[in-house]
Order: structure tokens, then sequence, then C-alpha cells
């Protein structure tokens, strides 16, 4: 009998396996943050220091982690984030993973520096479809693209606005690896070492497509563009304003989503500007480093834009409890990126969907666990208030113990 589980039992058993699965190239490419990775280790220490608050004797017999968003109805509180390398990890991975997506009844984006054309993907996969976008220096050229994600039935735009700039990330630069791909002295070895990957997704390239490109690039800058170190060959403008995001929104007919909002004051922005929702992300530590964890900025956004339009939030997210967390701080749903490119790097679309399944069945026995009948209950109610700690915390160090209880054991 087939193992569905993969030998993956939680998100970290994936990525180990991951890690050893792809290139050490690939591998950091997709798990590494930028700089000193200060904003990825304090992604998640942000997750631990939020508490529970359990509610017990509850009927959670009937829970529900369906949710609505934009009007549809979704069966579970999380969408996939865009993640330009899912197609470095797995032979056209981008589908593998849209269909997986599909199958569980969730969003699926499809980033701009994707290895597989958009079209080929909304044919392939079906399901809900949302298409990211950094905008070029030549907003004509970003333009078209858009037009094309309009033409192919993507209901939802993700315009990206943290990354004016590539990050630096020096680990792409020793490591080696390149979009368009090419052996050079510095990777060839550690392709190798991995022969899994080199036949089975650069090997299955180079026998249709050819060496692995951005496949949404206009096809003359596609076989112009320059073999670059990976997160430094994607193009991006660095003189994005306002005014751009209100000429997408006099173009786009379905949703527009602004990703990268960590101000209150730029959620409001966004809002005035016609959007229909915000992802509060750090972009999972890749971007700005030492920046603050989008968890614990998600409840300044919601109070000052939830009630106009959608805050979603994404980076760090590797348990279920992390996605009840962010609901239960007004989040409308949760944005999930490396965890399913894990998955995608095990197994293509079977690996995708275990990562899904794991943050399913962790996120229904949590609801359980916590007394909650389903998302749609989910409030501040169940978590643990800072006043509350402080109070435990004091009880703690001074021996207190509660009336008629001294000397319970």
């Amino acid at each position: 009998m087939k193992d569905g589980t993969l030998g993956a039992y939680d998100i970290a058993d994936l990525r180990e396996t991951a890690r050893r699965r792809l290139p050490k190239g690939v591998f950091e490419f997709v798990d590494r943050g930028n700089g000193d990775e200060v904003a990825v280790g304090n992604n998640r220490a942000a997750f631990e220091r939020l508490k529970l608050n359990p509610h017990v004797l509850v009927d959670t017999s009937r829970r529900s982690q369906e949710i609505t968003l934009f009007g549809n109805r979704h069966k579970m509180p999380i969408a996939i984030a865009p993640t330009g390398s899912a197609g470095l990890t797995w032979y056209e991975g981008e589908i593998a993973l849209a269909r997986a997506a599909a199958d569980a009844g969730i969003p699926f984006t499809l980033a701009t520096g994707s290895m597989t054309a958009l079209e080929k993907v909304a044919e392939q996969a079906g399901g809900t479809l949302w298409f990211q976008i950094y905008m070029w220096p030549d907003r004509s050229a970003s333009h078209k693209l858009v037009e094309r994600a309009k033409a192919a039935g993507y209901q939802g735009l993700v315009v990206t606005v943290d990354t004016p700039v590539p990050p630096g990330r020096e680990y792409n630069l020793r490591n080696g690896f390149t979009v368009p791909f090419r052996f050079t002295r510095r990777n060839v070895t550690d392709v190798l070492m991995h022969p899994r990957w080199l036949w089975g997704v650069l090997g299955r390239y180079l026998l249709t497509t050819g060496m692995p490109r951005y496949e949404n690039y206009p096809t003359e800058l596609k076989r112009r563009i320059t073999a670059l170190p990976m997160g430094r060959s994607m193009m991006v403008t660095d003189s994005l304003t306002w005014d751009d995001l209100r000429v997408l929104r006099g173009m786009w007919p379905h949703n527009l989503i602004v990703k990268g909002i960590l101000r209150p004051q730029d959620a409001i922005l966004a809002a005035d500007c016609g959007v229909d929702a915000v992802i509060v992300s750090n972009h999972g530590g890749r971007a700005v480093d030492s920046t603050l964890a989008p968890i614990e900025l998600l409840p300044a956004v919601v109070a000052a834009v939830g009630k106009r339009i959608t805050v979603m939030v994404d980076s760090g997210f590797r348990r279920g409890a992390d996605v009840v967390k962010a609901l239960a701080l007004g989040a409308g749903a949760v944005l999930i990126g490396r965890p399913t490119l894990y998955g995608t790097a095990v197994g293509g679309q079977a690996g995708a969907a275990r990562a899904i399944e794991i943050f399913r069945d962790e996120i229904d026995r949590l609801l359980a666990l916590i007394g909650c009948p389903g998302i749609a209950a989910l409030d501040r109610e169940y978590l643990a208030s800072s006043s509350a700690a402080g109070t435990a915390a004091s009880a703690a160090t001074s021996g207190w113990q509660p009336p008629g209880n001294v000397g319970a054991g």
C-alpha cells in the first residue's frame, strides 16, 4: 500500500527531505532569508510568544474550516503564496502545486517569475487562481502581462510592493545557481550530487523546453536575459508609486490584492486606491531584514482597514497553530509559501497535497483542543492577553495560589 504521508508528519519532516533532495543552491534559495536573517528568526519567535487561551466543555463535533473569501467559499483558511521557485523544485512544479490547491479547495497564486507559463497553469490546473505581479520598469510590458492573466481567467491580481530592488541574499552568489540555469564550476558538483533532481527536473526541462527560464516574460526578453544569481535576475522597479496601483485598479476587473504591507498607514492608502485586500507580509524575511513579524503587525492593520477590505497575512507559518493565531487576530486568510514548496520538492502534486493535509489536520485538531466550533468563531478570546500572561508570571514567582486551593498538588 502506498504511504500517503510520504514519511512526513509535520512540515519540518518535509523540509528535511527537501533539503536532501534538492541541490544546495536551490534549497537555500527556497529556504533562507536576507541579510543576517533576523527577520526569519523573529517571524517564528513571534508565533511562540503568542499564547492560546483554550475554552473547555464546548461542543466542537461539527467544527468546520470553511471560510468565505471575496464571496467564494473555500475549504480551508489558507491560500498558496506566490513562490517563483516551484518550477525549480519539481518539473513544472507550478502545475503540480496548483492542482494540489485546487483539490484542497483553496486559492493558488502563480508568481511572475514562474518557470511555467501562466496560460499553461490555468489550462491544466483549474481551481481558484490568482496571479502575482512585480511591476517592471517598462510599465507597458507589465500591463500586457496583466492582460494575459485576465484573458487566462485568473480571478485575483496580487501586486507585490516590498521589493523595489533585488535583495542581497549573498548565499545565492556563493552557490552559483542562476536563472536561466547554466552549469558553472561552482554548482556542477552540487548538481551531480543530486541525480534525482538532475534527471527528474533539469533533465526534463532540457528534453522539452530547454534551460528553465521565466516563462511569463515577453518572448524577446526571455531570449535576451542574462543568467544571473537566483533572486537577482527578476525584473523589478524602484519607481513604483500609488499611481501605478490606481492604474492597475482601472485595468483589473477582479480582486486586486496588495502584498507586502507592514504599516497601517500604507494599508489605508491601499484601501483608498480601491484594492480589495492587503497581505501583511515581510516576504518571509526575504526582503528587508530586521522587520517586525507580520503576525505582530496584523492587529494594527486589521484595526485600520479591516472593516473596509480583507486583510490577509503571510511569513513564517509552519504549523496549524500559527494559522489559528492569525485568524484569531482578525486575518481573513493566511498565505503559505515555503511549506508547500518543501512538499512539491518531495513529491510534486502529492507532496504539495501532503503539506496542505498537514495544515488541515493540525488546524482541525487545535480547534477541538481550544474549544472552538469553527473558523468563524475564532476571535481574541482564544488568545491569552498580555495582562493575563503578566498575572500568571507574577503568580508563579510569588508563590500565590487560587483561594480554596492552598496546598493543592
